[in-house]
């Protein structure tokens, strides 16, 4: 029987993809599965490793998130109040009510999130007898499209930023050991902290250490997680559309499609199916991206079920798809993928190569594109 060295060698010496599948599937049959993990994550390393890309030097980035928005919202703020000295209720009442647009430049002073605020509008409303609160979802329109605001709505958000700023709407910490979110450099001092660094600006290190404390891009990544979680999925669609692959893609909509036309019954599933033009099952895939350890060993269980769905099916090919610097950890990440595929592992970096493994190359053009 080959040493696990050779095994590797065997592995990583082929020269096709269907060979290389064909050799991953000797392992179980040369080597005890005391030497399972070794060899699976020797191969990971050699071969698959290298293709993993760190998708964490990359965001989506939306117009509400851009420099250029903010600036534009920030000098019509600036300007409508003096660099942020005219800022008794009434007139920060008529410039939100003339520009909606600057509760973002307001709010993000206060450091509060949009349902953060929208609940201390509530608080404001109910202490005040000033009516109804304003919504979240009516925090998000005003910032982002500039939505028609009423003089009552405008009055409301006013009274609740000079609350904030002063510090009367929540009264002290409740413990030494907590603070305020208005305790900041630019709100410490109420709004005459915000005009001084208006008019003096912002020294680096407290800007640095605004960032050090909220963490870099977190409201962004926050917001476009949808978008990062599509973008292996959304690759392979195109690929497929392009070359015409019949295929389904899966998501919440369609969660019962593979197991109605196809007989999966695994759920979730899979992200993908790929069949002929019989209508018959070829190949099943799934997307993940993760960029820490912890998260890509848990991701990594999910291909096992589906192996043994794939297995059950007649032993169609399973097919991963890879993101992120999380499946760097090869023992119990990526190596038992590289195992449950039977080393049909790809990432965005290399999804062209997927087109020569089986069942793929029978499968081109049978959609039209």
């Amino acid at each position: 029987m080959p040493t696990p060295d050779q095994t590797v060698a065997a592995v990583t010496d082929r020269t096709t993809w269907d060979a290389r599948v064909a050799a991953i599937r000797l392992v179980p049959q040369h080597h005890g599965t005391g030497e399972h993990q070794e060899v699976y994550a020797s191969i990971a390393r050699e071969l698959y490793l290298p293709h993993l890309a760190p998708d964490f030097a990359y965001y989506f980035e939306p117009d509400f998130y851009t420099h250029d928005h903010f600036q534009r919202v920030y000098d019509v703020a600036e300007r409508a109040t003096g660099r942020f000295t005219q800022v008794d209720e009434d007139h920060l009442t008529s410039v939100i009510a003339d520009h909606p647009q600057t509760l973002l430049v307001f709010r993000s002073i206060t450091g509060l999130l949009k349902n953060e605020l929208a609940h201390a509008t509530k608080i404001v409303a109910e202490r005040d007898g000033a009516g109804g609160a304003v919504s979240s979802a009516k925090v998000d329109s005003m910032e982002k499209s500039g939505s028609t605001t009423s003089q009552q709505q405008a009055r409301l958000i006013a009274r609740t930023l000079g609350a904030l700023m002063d510090g009367t709407l929540f009264g002290a910490p409740p413990v030494p050991e907590v603070k305020l979110k208005q305790q900041k450099p630019d709100s410490a001092g109420g709004w005459a902290s915000a005009a001084g660094f208006a008019s003096q600006g912002v020294p680096y290190a407290t800007f640095l250490h605004q960032r050090h404390y909220g963490g870099s891009f977190r409201q962004v990544l926050d917001a476009t997680s949808s978008e990062r979680g599509n973008l292996i999925e959304d690759a392979v669609e195109e690929l497929a559309v392009r070359e015409g692959i019949p295929h389904i893609r899966t998501g919440s909509h369609n969660q019962y499609e593979p197991r109605d036309r196809f007989g999966i019954v695994v759920t979730p599933a899979p992200d993908f199916v790929f069949f002929d033009d019989t209508g018959t099952v070829r190949a099943m895939m799934e997307c993940k991206g993760a960029n820490d350890g912890g998260t890509a060993r848990d991701k990594a269980l999910r291909f096992k079920t589906l192996r043994d769905e794939a297995q059950r099916l007649g032993g169609i090919p399973l097919i991963a798809v890879l993101g992120g610097i999380g499946w760097a950890r090869v023992n119990d990440t990526l190596g038992p993928v590289v195992r449950d595929t039977e080393g049909r592992v790809f990432t965005l970096g290399n999804l062209e190569e997927m087109l020569d493994v089986a069942p793929f190359p029978q499968l081109r053009g049978l959609a039209t594109p």
